[in-house]
């Protein structure tokens, strides 16, 4: 049961705060006690996963209803157990981020950040897809209302329309996504992935029909990735979203389900898309990085760095190789912690300046010396410097579009390392470096919680760029299962738009 009881208790902890009275910080105490809780039983997984067993485990599968056919099927293997972790991990840390700046309408704040944990982890656990369904949508509902509601900026019309605009843009493509559980379940009568994974292996739908089945899944989890092109609602997001949301609105959700629900249920449709997404990854690490360099606020340099580095994530997953999917998923682990960091101490910055220009700040390490040490760490870890966990994730999938792809689109993408250390040193020169300026706005150091959360995730984040195996250990088997699906497709191999061929039999397994 440990499963539900992940589920459930950020969803009792939401109710709690609705009933108990708006005083102080009631509601900030018990959504921080409630996600340190639910973080400590996300450790339970990892210390009792079976390392090297196929298979779902931890998993639970109770009928809910006869007609349609709908279960409560929970499960994790390699691929999802270190994504429901990061959750419960990031949960705490968006409660003290918000300490300080979410003074009003706690109760309705705290209440929806913690459904909006649960929401998350289920998307992670479900393995019926129309309870996956259901655990999607609402996570889109929590960040569109505390978007409008809680603009960091203080503009009523800025937020509403960042919030609109995330809101339209993931919400859309979920009715086609909607459609096409309903045309399998009509073709297979059953949700539960594991069926409907046999289903489709075994060739007997209609291959033209399924193909456009395929396309609605891909676009759904591309707008939430987001991939190049459908990026439209990242900048405004990450601009207004109170820090706790921002946080978590890009990448871990599209890319797992890219992973899990495109590329491992429909394998033979993922190489056919394969190039373009290839292609579209490799673009979108130069575009994102190159827009990132002349960024003046700094929401959204972080932004298109966002862009770039999911980016690599999505290279890692369409090359098909064993190197780069184990990156891209350990890459989406990464990013969920450098950016926590990265955006918690920017919300320290911005919170007593009231200002996201890069130009309004200068000298920030004389009067923030821990914020700036902290901040130098987490850049490091994000442009990829060896011994930081995001060395190890860019690494190894760039190495498996090296040796699996194109050597070709490899070297393009090992541009966008480059870029990433040129923004981001800048980003450190200009706000924390040289002499301060009398004008400079108020600038406050962390305080001792926000240092120790900080620092907790530096130490994290060295410990993966040390130790990769303990996490890359557990998730190689089940991204084995998928690079073997992808090998043992009958198919001719797709050719890339650099005029490489590109299939899955070039790349290596190991």
């Amino acid at each position: 049961m440990i499963l539900s009881l992940i589920l459930l208790v950020p969803l009792a902890g939401a109710a709690l705060v609705l009933l108990l009275p708006e005083r102080g910080r009631i509601p900030a105490w018990i959504a921080l006690l409630d996600s340190l809780f639910t973080f400590v039983c996300t450790l339970h997984l990892p210390a009792h996963f079976v390392s090297g067993r196929g298979g779902f485990q931890f998993e639970e599968n109770v009928l809910w209803l006869s007609h349609p056919r709908i279960s409560y099927h929970l499960g994790v293997d390699g691929l999802s157990l270190w994504l429901v972790v990061l959750v419960g991990l990031l949960a705490p840390v968006g409660v003290l981020a918000s300490w300080k700046s979410i003074q009003k309408n706690t109760k309705a704040f705290y209440s929806l950040f913690l459904l909006q944990q649960t929401a998350m982890v289920g998307v992670f656990v479900s393995l019926d897809l129309m309870l996956y369904y259901g655990f999607w949508e609402l996570s889109l509902i929590p960040i569109a209302i505390l978007t409008a509601m809680f603009g960091r900026n203080l503009n009523e019309s800025s937020a509403m329309k960042a919030a609109l605009r995330f809101f339209l843009y993931t919400f859309i493509p979920s009715a086609p996504l909607l459609v096409a559980l309903l045309w399998l379940y009509a073709h297979t009568g059953s949700f539960d992935y594991t069926a409907l994974q046999a289903a489709i292996a075994s060739g007997s739908l209609p291959s033209w029909q399924l193909g456009w089945v395929s396309v609605a899944f891909l676009l759904a989890f591309a707008v939430k990735v987001p991939v190049l092109g459908l990026h439209g609602w990242l900048a405004d997001t990450f601009s207004e979203a109170p820090v706790a949301i921002a946080m978590i609105a890009a990448g871990k959700l599209g890319l797992y389900s890219l992973i899990r629900f495109h590329v491992e249920l429909f394998p033979a449709l993922a190489r056919e898309a394969a190039p373009w997404m290839i292609g579209l990854a490799v673009i979108g690490i130069l575009y994102g990085a190159m827009l990132a360099l002349v960024q003046r606020d700094f929401w959204k340099l972080l932004a298109y760095a966002t862009l770039s580095s999911l980016s690599f994530c999505t290279l890692g997953i369409y090359g098909f190789t064993l190197s780069g999917m184990n990156g891209a998923l350990l890459q989406t682990v990464n990013e969920g912690l450098i950016g926590a960091a990265l955006f918690l101490m920017l919300g320290v910055l911005f919170d007593g300046a009231r200002s996201c220009q890069i130009a309004d700040f200068g000298g920030a390490a004389h009067r923030a010396p821990r914020l700036a040490a902290l901040f130098v760490i987490a850049s490091l870890a994000m442009i990829g410097l060896p011994l930081l966990n995001g060395f190890v994730g860019e690494f190894l999938v760039l190495s498996g579009t090296f040796t699996g792809v194109s050597k070709g689109w490899a070297t393009a993408a090992a541009l966008g390392v480059i870029l990433s250390a040129a923004y981001m040193l800048r980003l450190i020169q200009k706000i924390f470096l040289g002499e301060a300026e009398t004008n400079s706005p108020r600038i406050r150091d962390l305080s001792w919680q926000e240092t120790c959360t900080v620092a907790a995730l530096a130490g994290i984040m060295l410990a993966m760029g040390v130790m990769p195996t303990i996490w890359i250990s557990t998730m190689e088997p089940a991204l084995q299962s998928v690079t073997q699906k992808i090998l043992t497709v009958d198919q001719s191999p797709v050719s890339t738009a650099s005029g490489t061929v590109a299939s899955a039999s070039t790349g290596e397994p190991r």
